[in-house]
């Protein structure tokens, strides 16, 4: 089924699926178990602060010196502590030991990943199949990412099955969190079986960071943080805050409002590959993004329930297709040995910026009105769309070019690959002529 895509790109695959599997549980859990640990409000708004700070400055330093010490000894020193935090959680509810554990950035606090595996593993899965093929990749890559967190977060119902089986509460939240770290394990394994042909092209290469496309990447990342600005103002608790407060919707409507909106960006993941092969990348992410932020902005003109629901599950089928084709697109536009630091930059910058802006959601909604968060988003990221466009319109991928990147050959990987000639430049990537 996966035959045009290398065992160590599945690998990758498997090591995602585990991983967010295991932060979809932990993300509901966490926040309970603080609660019922006796730490104020703030004290957890501090520990889930912490972690996406760590998953950004870790980012940015293993972006950094990655193909310096290996791409994969740095993804197995994250599965590592992804193993460190769950046994933490298990055994202690001391609060600076959780606060210094979650400065790792391996801690799951939602659904989603923003944690130091995205940057290399985007780096890493071109080099598993042929150019033609690579987007297609990457929306596979990010459907296993959002089937596996739905599953975990339902998951996340086992506690309670714990707890009619004869275990106390706070027994049953540690049983899960082991097993977080247990999936760190497995993911720790699946990490160790890659083989060389994912590190950097050559030694020589390996602290290259940006330099030929430094300009590209630089306004890609300009405009990424106008999106997250935006998307930061609909994060999914806020739009439970509006349907909640405008509708009287409780989590009896939400959860299953949720559940479908998951799945329905799931399978948009994979239409999102199919149709950046057809009509390009670029063209993809404007197509799709731009109507879905029409849709998000009518969100608050809906009659009735019914039609906000519906708005909301239009606009999620449509808003994370540029996911998987921006993803591909990044690593595309640059030379192989620039992929890691283009990866790691345009994902910090959009965790950060996403970050910042709640509050000023918040406050808009009580200031101007409880939409209002919905049509300063739906602005801003149709200004990103118009604007993306414009700005990179002209700047193609490889396939869509005829030109293929220096170490790329047109045939899919269907086997392992051969292993690399020695060589006083270092390594070779697996499809090397």
């Amino acid at each position: 089924m996966l035959a045009w895509l290398a065992p160590d790109g599945q690998r990758i695959l498997a090591a995602r699926a585990v991983r967010t599997f295991a932060y979809g549980f932990q993300a509901v859990l966490l926040g309970v178990y603080l609660n019922r640990a006796g730490w104020a409000p703030w004290q957890v708004g501090a520990i889930l602060t912490a972690t996406l700070l760590g998953s950004a400055a870790l980012t940015a330093v293993f972006a950094a010196t990655a193909d310096r010490y290996g791409r994969r000894r740095i993804l197995m020193l994250s599965a590592l502590g992804m193993v460190g935090s769950g046994v933490a959680f298990a055994v202690t509810t001391s609060y600076p030991v959780l606060l210094l554990v979650a400065l790792t950035g391996t801690v799951g606090v939602t659904t989603g990943e923003v944690g130091p595996f995205l940057s290399l593993e985007q780096a890493m899965l071109p080099l598993t199949t042929s150019a033609d093929r690579r987007t297609r990749a990457f929306s596979l890559y990010n459907l296993v990412g959002a089937l596996a967190g739905s599953l975990g977060a339902l998951a996340a119902g086992v506690p309670a099955l714990l707890q009619r089986a004869g275990l106390t509460a706070d027994d049953a939240f540690r049983v899960m969190f082991l097993v977080y770290a247990a999936l760190g394990m497995v993911t720790l394994r699946l990490f160790s079986r890659l083989g060389p042909h994912v590190e950097a092209v050559t030694v020589a290469q390996a602290a290259s960071g940006l330099r030929r496309s430094r300009g590209t990447v630089l306004r890609l990342a300009a405009l990424f943080v106008v999106d997250s600005l935006a998307g930061g103002f609909v994060v999914q608790s806020m739009i439970a805050f509006y349907f909640s407060a405008r509708w009287g919707a409780g989590p009896d409507v939400l959860g299953p409002v949720f559940l479908g909106a998951g799945l329905l960006q799931a399978a948009s993941f994979y239409a999102a590959g199919r149709l950046g092969e057809r009509i390009g990348l670029v063209n993809t992410m404007v197509a799709t993004h731009l109507p879905s932020n029409v849709l998000l902005m009518a969100i608050p003109l809906a009659p009735s329930l019914a039609w906000a629901i519906g708005l909301l599950l239009a606009r999620f089928a449509l808003s994370q297709m540029d996911v998987p084709v921006r993803q591909s697109y990044v690593v595309a536009v640059v030379d192989p040995e620039e992929r890691i630091a283009a990866a790691g930059l345009t994902n910090i910058v959009r965790n950060v910026a996403q970050a910042t802006t709640p509050l000023v959601a918040g406050a808009s909604m009580q200031l101007v009105g409880l939409g209002a968060p919905f049509v300063i988003a739906g602005a801003m990221k149709i200004a990103y769309d118009l604007l993306l466009f414009a700005c990179f319109r002209h700047i193609r991928p490889p396939e869509e070019t005829g030109r293929m990147p220096a170490g790329a050959t047109p045939r899919a990987a269907a086997a392992e690959p051969v292993p690399p000639a020695p060589a006083a430049t270092g390594r070779t990537p697996w499809n090397a002529p």
